[in-house]
């Protein structure tokens, strides 16, 4: 693939084998992102493991999201366990009650063509430990549940809307077309992990309510933490598009906070590491990858960073890395005090491109946690 250029511009190179079944390419890293590792050495550790373990203050999520064949609808779907903005389990952990199970959630949002589209919900309810169950295979959170068979993930939806309280009821289906075995540790010190367990894969989306039936390209991935976001990260902007070859592109680009939280604890630093009135340290590192229809993952070079307008309400910043000059945002989906979701396009119309900005500075002030329980009700008996 010398000299060919991806869905969203990105160089693949010749690769070679990598750490865990991956391929890389030397110089494709920044120097400080961890080699890929394998997520589990034997087959039946393919797809999520629910029945992760996750200690006080951590939190593990399990996210999908998907386009539609004809382009008009989308979703994103997040199962959290340790709901990792939730202001409730903010304010649990200051107590030292930080049990992640007592912090849970479904998180889900149908888009349309449009932000008028009568179809559109956003729904997230928080729930208490006595409303989860899980095994390796089953995650139950209050009346949603998640079930993986070992080829297909069913993700049954039952919930209210926000702000209102529409029913939100229907049933998604993800076929993955491979199954990749690789893990990055996001941080320095590797208190964060991510896994793009399902890259590319077919999605069958069936809703009562509303009434809305589609197919599309989906996708899958896993995260894990054992300290809180907020303190190991200052932001990030993340993104995938499918490739003209089945093959998923992957761009993850971290500020992370510096030092991190184990260095400074050694210290009994405060997790901010400096005083709240000045601008924190700070340290870069950008992973670009490239997983194939077989699961294999290559590395790819870090493209030039390309600047985004900064979306229309709260101006939530907005980076990417590509070789064209003409990216530009097709629809912003999601545009919150301190989280915006994107659709990006590159030549023309170009492949989409999911696309998400994630500003923990902004999550940390008072006035974002204030605003947090409007959307986000919390049922816990």
């Amino acid at each position: 693939m010398d000299g060919q250029l991806s869905a969203t511009g990105l160089a693949q190179p010749s690769a070679g084998p990598l750490p865990g079944g991956g391929q890389h390419t030397s110089g494709a890293w920044d120097r400080d992102v961890d080699p890929v590792r394998p997520a589990g050495s034997a087959e039946s550790h393919r797809g999520p493991r629910f029945d992760t373990p996750i200690p006080p203050n951590g939190y593990a999520w399990w996210y999908i999201d998907a386009l539609s064949d004809d382009g008009r609808h989308g979703l994103t779907g997040i199962a959290l366990l340790g709901s990792v903005f939730s202001p409730y389990y903010v304010r649990a952990r200051a107590r030292g009650e930080g049990d992640p199970l007592n912090f849970s959630a479904m998180n889900l949002a149908l888009y349309g063509a449009s932000i008028w589209n009568p179809t559109a919900r956003w729904a997230m309810t928080e729930r208490g430990r006595n409303q989860v169950e899980r095994d390796a295979h089953r995650l139950t959170i209050g009346p949603s549940s998640l079930d993986w068979d070992g080829t297909r993930l069913e993700i049954r939806v039952d919930e209210r809307a926000m702000p209102l309280p529409w029913r939100v009821r229907g049933t998604i289906r993800l076929f993955p077309s491979a199954l990749a075995t690789t893990v990055w540790h996001l941080d320095t010190p590797g208190l964060h992990r991510w896994a793009p367990i399902a890259p590319c894969a077919r999605i069958e989306v069936e809703f009562q309510n509303p009434a809305l039936r589609w197919q599309g390209l989906g996708y899958l991935d896993s995260n894990q933490g054992d300290v809180p976001l907020e303190d190991s990260f200052v932001r990030w902007d993340w993104s995938r598009t499918h490739g003209p070859n089945g093959q998923t592109e992957l761009l993850y680009d971290i500020t992370e906070r510096w030092p991190p939280p184990d260095i400074m604890a050694m210290h009994n630093a405060p997790p901010e590491g400096r005083p709240k009135d000045q601008t924190p340290l700070t340290r870069r590192k950008t992973i670009a990858a490239c997983v194939l229809r077989n699961g294999l993952t290559q590395a790819l070079p870090v493209p030039p960073e390309r600047s985004l307008p900064p979306t229309p309400i709260w101006r939530i910043r907005r980076a990417t890395h590509a070789v064209q000059d003409d990216l530009r945002v097709a629809q912003t989906l999601e545009d919150t005090p301190f989280y915006a979701r994107s659709v990006l396009r590159a030549g023309g119309q170009g492949a989409p491109i999911l696309h998400e900005s994630l500003d923990l500075e902004r999550f940390r002030r008072a006035w974002v946690r204030t605003l947090l329980p409007f959307r986000m009700p919390r049922r816990a008996g």
